[in-house]
């Protein structure tokens, strides 16, 4: 009987253990700030850059948008960083840059200099936005509003006079969950090409590959994506990269999407050795390497 009930200690443990680590796909950690540093930023980052993706002053661009859903009363405020020349928007490319889970803007602020340069030095002008809840943005996370968030960052590139046929949507974790909604369903603003980096497939798969007891994913997250499903509908070029050694979201989960996607295009880089976040894809293949491949992707 003792042997039992540890058993089931031990299994609850691991279960509830789970829950938590699901339930941050949901719910950033405390990233409690006054103000968005980006350059001065000193807190941890997603990767390291030399000084030669350094962006100039006068084409960094904070912003804040209202966000607001069809079946929302208010708007909430959320903040958004634009890398380029505001007044050049209209003629631009642009990559929107939909980031990861848990962590604000500066968090993510290389990995946005880094794609400035794709294809040159401050190449492309680049938009990235905080979801509701993350960073001095107001509100509360959910999938709805990470949606709604990404559609208002796509209506003011719109009102800046953008051409979506410009606009390159890139998801990198749970980014890419609002990258693939927007890009299948959003036809006020559909961009031209999609990139995701890390993606997950579906609550279930997560579930089904984080736990050891059979339960439902309604149980352990209130996440209701299925990147797998919502992949089928999308129609512009997709370019899929994840590493091999992800030891967060396994890339089981973008096999599974790469192979449901039924567009025109497709190209797949599975990184050997790349892990989710640090030391993860762009790191691993090496950052010209990783840019190459995103430009040749693009101007295809």
């Amino acid at each position: 009987m003792r042997k039992l009930t540890i058993t089931l200690l031990a299994l609850f443990s691991i279960f509830f253990s789970a829950c938590l680590q699901l339930d941050d796909l949901a719910f950033p950690r405390d990233n409690s700030i006054t103000a968005y540093l980006f350059d001065n930023y000193t807190g941890d980052s997603e990767l390291a850059l030399p000084a030669s993706y350094d962006i100039p002053q006068n084409l960094i661009n904070l912003i804040s948008l209202n966000s607001q859903g069809p079946d929302e009363a208010v708007p909430t405020k959320i903040y958004a960083v634009y890398i380029g020349d505001t007044n050049t928007i209209a003629n631009d490319s642009i990559i929107v840059y939909c980031h990861g889970q848990s962590n604000h803007m500066d968090y993510y602020w290389t990995r946005a200099k880094l794609l400035a340069s794709t294809g040159g030095k401050n190449h492309y002008g680049v938009l990235m936005m905080d979801y509701r809840g993350y960073g001095l943005s107001e509100g509360t996370p959910s999938e709805a509003g990470m949606n709604y968030d990404v559609e208002a960052s796509l209506d003011w590139l719109k009102a800046h006079g953008s051409d979506a046929s410009n606009v390159i949507m890139y998801g990198f974790s749970l980014g890419c969950i609002p990258a693939i909604n927007t890009s299948a369903y959003y036809d006020a603003f559909k961009p031209s090409k999609l990139i995701i980096e890390s993606p997950l497939a579906s609550v279930d798969n997560l579930t089904e590959e984080s736990t050891v007891i059979n339960v439902s994913a309604s149980f352990v997250v209130t996440l209701k994506f299925n990147n797998a499903e919502h992949i089928k509908d999308v129609q512009q070029d997709l370019c899929w990269f994840h590493g091999e050694n992800d030891d967060y979201v396994k890339i089981s989960n973008g096999e599974l999407i790469y192979n449901n996607y039924q567009g025109p295009y497709k190209e797949a880089h599975r990184i050997p050795g790349a892990y989710h976040g640090h030391h993860g894809v762009p790191e691993t293949m090496g950052l010209s390497n990783y840019l190459d491949v995103v430009y040749k992707f693009i101007i295809r």
